[in-house]
Formats: C-alpha cells, structure tokens, sequence
C-alpha cells in the first residue's frame, strides 16, 4: 500500500498537506514547519537546522509499521528509519502544537489547523492495518 503525502501550503509554524492512499484522496494532513530537509540531508545538516518538536520530517520515502505507543497507549502508525527523528507517528491532532514532529490528518477548514481529526486519522489507521493484515507492505511518500 502506498500512501502519498503531498506537502501543499508552507506556513510560518505549520505545513499543510493532502494525504492519498493508492492514488484516493482521503484527508488534509498537518506538520510541523518544514526546513527543506529531505531524506539525503546528512545528519549534521539536519542537527543545524532542526527545532525540536517543531520541524516536519524529511521528505522522502518511509516504511510504515504499526506498534504500540507506550505514550498513547494503543497500537499506532510508526513512521520508520526517519534520519534525525525519532517516535515520528501518524495521528489525531488538531494544531501544530499537537504534532511534535508527527503527521496529524483531518480537514483542513480552518486556518493553521485540522479538524475532525479523530474520526480521519482512524479511517487511516483502517486502511494501514487492512493492509499490514493482508501481508503488503505499508510505505509513504513525502514530498512536494
């Protein structure tokens, strides 16, 4: 399965983004600040220029696994092998106050923000585990 996330709006404090899942649209997304930073910048460039918790991932193509989040304590989306970040997730939210470095997804109806998250982020956590239950491998793509 392959979910796309197309970065769209870059803002001072926040990055909104339309997430696809095998070329659907489903859902608006919402990071943190982008800083330019892809999967091939090394890591003393991504040290330089990361603020933490306030910085969206690198762009680039990441496997996708589901495991446990001993700090939401259920099974969750884990976005793998993120250069310079750790614990990177795939959850609800609604501000960028909420991502620390993670993917938030709902409709983005208000400015800087995402709502209805809740019910949007587990119509992907649906998706995600069907997949991972049929045996296919589960990568997103982010880009601009």
């Amino acid at each position: 399965m392959e979910i796309d996330l197309h970065r769209k709006y870059r803002k001072p404090g926040y990055t909104i983004g339309l997430l696809s899942i095998d070329g659907q649209f489903v859902c608006n997304t919402l990071e943190d600040t982008d800083r330019g930073l892809t999967k091939y910048t090394n890591d003393a460039a991504i040290a330089a220029v990361k603020v933490k918790g306030k910085t969206a991932i690198p762009t680039g193509k990441y496997n996708v696994i589901m495991t446990y989040s001993p700090r939401f304590k259920r099974q969750m989306p884990l976005v793998c092998d993120v250069k310079g970040f750790s614990g990177i997730r795939i959850h609800s939210g609604n501000t960028a106050a909420d991502t620390e470095g993670c993917i938030l997804c709902g409709k983005n109806t208000k400015v800087g923000e995402v709502t209805k998250s809740r019910y949007w982020t587990d119509k992907v956590y649906e998706y995600i585990q069907n997949a991972l239950k049929n045996k296919q491998t589960v990568k997103i793509n982010i880009h601009w």
